[in-house]
């Protein structure tokens, strides 16, 4: 690859783009493997994957699973109030984080990382090199790059209070792709046009048929991309206290193009979250609502069934006329 073309122009820019992409996805394997070698903790805990306990719970347009997965504790129970934030360290920053934890720059921007307390078998965290919060905003672009340069991977992104176990620190995290439903529920699902980028080769679109309402970003390049998720951005409600909307966001490289799904949440964590009579220690994030319900405890992992996950749903995500209220904010401008 390289030099000249057929007629003495340089090489079409998506020949380049996949050159990138193929070096990226390369460190990022050599990587796994490495710290799989040397880092015990974090073999242990990818090893134990094969015999984490998995069930099926099917939803009318969207199939769930639920994996028992003790190693995620940490995560599932962490403490994200401004209290416990500013009494711990950053995990995230790398003065702080093992010395064993090596990493990939990214961008100039950020690091890729070994997720040494893995849900998928492949599971990457990926901050920003600079102690600043999560937050979204102009970041898009970003987020579909790393999608675009890791092909079978999965990019995405858990807002401040939708199941970021920092949010004190800009992150992204990406796993395999293949290890989440949403892929398959977004590409059957009835999707309602909301409008195109100004290249016209990019397209917003919305889901009111799947178990969870979202919205869905097809993207020919990361601009349109970023053009399209500021329309959804600007048009969704920021909840009395936070910074930004309350979202999870996923991407992913298909055929060609990017895709991305953007979940609105109106709520943290379900009602009964916790670890007293009655509750559940369940706080659902970007995989869970990809598709992979995450529980630490093996209590929690048998009782969660098909009426749990409805309840889950119904208090976190929103229902079809506050999704429809977004989409005609978008349309109307």
């Amino acid at each position: 690859m390289g030099g000249k073309g057929p007629t003495g122009t340089q090489p079409r820019p998506q020949r380049r783009t996949l050159t990138l992409a193929m070096n990226t996805l390369e460190q990022v394997e050599k990587l796994l493997t490495a710290q799989k070698e040397q880092w015990p903790q974090a073999a242990a805990n990818y090893a134990a994957l094969a015999n984490v306990e998995v069930k099926e719970l099917p939803l009318p347009g969207m199939n769930f699973k639920v994996q028992f997965n003790p190693a995620r504790i940490a995560s599932t129970g962490a403490k994200v109030d401004v209290a416990a934030i500013k009494a711990r360290k950053c995990f995230l920053c790398a003065a702080n984080r093992p010395e064993v934890q090596k990493g990939i720059d990214w961008n100039d921007r950020y690091t890729i990382l070994v997720n040494p307390f893995p849900i998928f078998p492949r599971h990457l965290t990926i901050p920003d090199k600079e102690h600043t919060l999560q937050l979204i905003k102009g970041r898009m672009t970003h987020m579909m790059q790393l999608a675009a340069e890791l092909p079978g991977y999965t990019v995405f992104y858990n807002g401040p209070r939708c199941g970021a176990s920092a949010p004190d620190h800009m992150h992204f995290q990406a796993g395999n792709s293949d290890f989440l439903t949403i892929w398959d529920a977004a590409e059957a699902a009835v999707l309602t046009p909301l409008g195109t980028a100004s290249s016209g080769q990019s397209a917003l679109s919305a889901s009111y048929d799947t178990p969870l309402h979202f919205f869905v970003i097809d993207a020919a390049n990361p601009a349109d991309g970023e053009e399209l998720f500021d329309r959804l951005y600007n048009a969704m409600p920021v909840p009395e206290g936070e910074q930004e909307p309350m979202m999870n966001v996923l991407c992913h490289a298909q055929a060609g193009r990017i895709r991305a799904v953007v979940i609105p949440r109106k709520r943290h964590r379900p009602s009964f979250y916790g670890d007293g009579d009655g509750c559940m220690l369940v706080s659902p994030a970007s995989v869970d609502l990809g598709g992979v319900l995450i529980t630490p405890r093996k209590a929690d992992f048998d009782r969660l069934d098909r009426s749990t996950l409805e309840n889950i749903l119904a208090e976190l995500c929103l229902d079809k006329d506050e999704a429809a209220s977004i989409a005609n904010r978008i349309t109307s401008h």
